[in-house]
């Protein structure tokens, strides 16, 4: 398997990993890191809903300002509190749910009157639950739906002469780590007892149905209640403050209560005045009353309008918490581009359309448990590929710079943008020069191969630093000789004055380096230069592995004997008519020396006879 292929299976094989291990995770229960990043999520998708309108089914009469002012005091003496159930009854209500916690005794009068009052109707009264933490959590992995239930370490139950004269419930809820109501647990345990939460007990008060709790939801009669784990209702908020109807008690008190907001209809009696201490953050209202949280519930329980999020949405999760993270790492290894990131952004909005409209309609997809199992994996992966990606750029780089000392400098860069270059053989103009050391041979078998190696470096650099100022492509070094062209990769009308620039440039700078070389070298050794002007055929030569750059043709084996007629002559150069005439023999370089001709020359291994002209450099 190649290398990219099982960095990327290992990638996924991890991922894979991570995120079914928050996803099982998931499934048992919420995982706290996760969080505080669920409720802002949550609270994101709830002001992307906007507000809405909940059904006419429950009216909350409100102990506010008002009442407080008319009664006198607050807390409500409770006979005051026995008038305003009795005028609320008298207006036919389906129940009445009194969110006020009884647990102390009150004057005798007015707690008769208030018992009077539970007996007359059909209310339930609010209990509460003391937990050993400040935050109801629920983590259990038994196999037994109970053991989720939220264990309190006791109730704090109505005075026994009210909880005789009416039903209760338990009315704590579930809050997030910011103090805002998530959930409404609609069981809770103390010891071996169960009791029914305040909006369960109310709902089944008003129905006249029993509420039968089954293995992974509950019932009211034959409608199913949609629960987390550990029998946890979600809550969804209408708006703020006030979007659930709200009438103040004093219009109780005052019998001004409007029966068509009565009869029929659950009634809450709850505390919204200033300073009562009973009010929760929401995405729509800092301050929410308590009463209306309750009040929420309650008509979630009869409308069944409420977010859905149980086991079965919790799978869903799961999938989405590994396919989401999968896709993301399969196409950030597919394709490292702007095309592989528009993909992945593309991938990531269509989850967040999906997840915000299933919200909208009512069912509560984790948000954050997919970005949790994403962010890591999808940063992690990007991470390592960046830097194996960098160490790529820096092992071609390195490569690069060897091709440009090895592959013809002035080619390699071409090569590399063009890797097809010269696949096919070209015909083309091209001027060709070679040079050569003489006497080089018989040299190197006296001064050993460390001071050949150190002449030839030296010789190479001399000719590398001038073809290359002069615009050429060194195609080959052949021993103490190099081959240079001009023309390569097309051909341009400068070639011929280049390469003929490059001649002169050439016999300077061996002039001054042989000088400089000891006495017992430079007496033995000299240069020669021969250059011509034609028609090449460019190709690369070799096999699959190894190729190189090359020309062949009549040009190159003409401008190969021109340098032996130089080294007849004693002259530094021969330069082809051809090559002068296209360069133009009056050009700045040749007027730096001695140039003869024209002469009738013939070459060793051609046929007829070649104009040129030699080229001495002045001493």
């Amino acid at each position: 398997m190649r290398r990219p292929s099982l960095q990327t299976l290992i990638a996924l094989l991890l991922t894979v990993a991570w995120s079914l291990g928050l996803g099982i995770a998931h499934l048992r229960g919420d995982i706290p890191f996760i969080d505080g990043a669920e409720a802002t999520l949550t609270n994101l998708r709830n002001t992307l809903g906007g507000h809405s309108q909940p059904p006419d089914l429950v009216t909350i009469v409100a102990i506010d300002d008002e009442t407080s002012r008319v009664a006198g005091r607050y807390p409500l003496p409770r006979a005051t509190l026995a008038r305003i159930v009795d005028a609320i009854a008298a207006q036919g209500p389906k129940a009445i749910a009194l969110d006020v916690l009884l647990v102390d005794p009150g004057d005798e009068a007015g707690d008769a009157a208030l018992e009077q009052s539970l007996k007359r109707t059909k209310v339930v009264l609010a209990a509460a639950s003391i937990f050993p933490e400040s935050r109801q959590r629920v983590v259990d992995n038994s196999n037994e739906p109970l053991a989720r239930v939220p264990s309190a370490l006791q109730f704090l139950e109505p005075q026994q002469r009210f909880a005789d004269a009416a039903s209760y419930g338990i009315v704590n809820l579930q809050t997030d780590k910011a103090g805002t109501p998530r959930f409404v647990p609609m069981l809770f345990r103390s010891g071996e007892r169960i009791e029914p939460s305040f909006s369960l007990r109310v709902v089944s008060a008003a129905s006249g149905e029993q509420t039968t709790v089954l293995s992974d939801h509950i019932k009211i009669g034959d409608r199913s209640i949609h629960t987390d784990a550990g029998y946890l209702m979600p809550l969804s908020f209408y708006g703020p403050r006030g979007t659930i109807r709200t009438i103040s008690a004093s219009a109780a008190l005052s019998g001004q209560l409007p029966e068509a907001a009565i009869r029929d209809h659950v009634v809450v009696i709850g505390a919204t005045v200033t300073g009562g201490g009973d009010v929760f953050p929401t995405p729509f209202d800092p301050v929410l009353p308590g009463v209306e949280v309750i009040a929420t519930s309650i008509t979630h329980l009869i409308a069944g309008d409420g977010l859905v999020r149980d086991r079965n949405v919790r799978f869903i999760d799961l999938y989405f918490a590994v396919g989401l993270p999968i896709a993301v790492v399969s196409l950030l290894s597919w394709r490292r581009s702007t095309i592989g990131l528009i993909t992945v952004l593309g991938v990531v909005l269509l989850w967040f359309a999906v997840n915000v409209s299933t919200f909208k309609h009512g069912i509560w997809l984790s948000a954050a448990l997919p970005i949790a199992a994403t962010v890591p994996p999808a940063l992690l992966f990007g991470a390592i590929q960046l830097w194996l990606d960098r160490r790529r750029a820096t092992r071609f780089a390195e490569q690069s710079q060897l091709l440009q000392r090895i592959q013809a400098p002035g080619l390699a860069e071409h090569l590399a943008r063009d890797p097809g270059l010269l696949a096919e053989p070209v015909h083309q103009e091209a001027a060709v020069v070679f040079i050569d050391i003489n006497g080089f041979t018989g040299l190197s078998e006296s001064i050993g191969p460390t001071a050949v190696r150190e002449l030839l470096n030296g010789f190479y650099n001399l000719v590398d630093e001038e073809v290359t100022a002069s615009g050429g492509a060194i195609t080959s070094f052949m021993g103490d000789g190099a081959m240079i062209l001009f023309g390569l990769p097309h051909p341009k009308p400068a070639d011929p004055a280049n390469a003929a620039h490059c001649c002169i440039r050439l016999a300077h700078r061996m002039r001054d380096w042989l000088s400089a070389l000891p006495q017992g070298i430079t007496s033995r050794i000299g240069f020669k230069i021969g250059a011509h002007f034609g028609t090449i055929v460019a190709s690369r030569l070799g096999g699959g592995d190894r190729q190189q750059i090359t020309a062949t043709g009549d040009t190159v084996n003409v401008a190969s004997r021109l340098m032996e007629v130089a080294a007849g002559h004693h002259a530094e150069a021969a330069i082809s008519a051809d090559l002068l005439l296209a360069a133009g023999r009056d050009s700045t370089p040749f007027k730096e020396g001695h140039l003869n001709g024209p002469i009738e020359t013939s070459l060793r291994g051609r046929a007829g006879s070649l104009t040129i002209w030699l080229w001495r450099g002045r001493p």
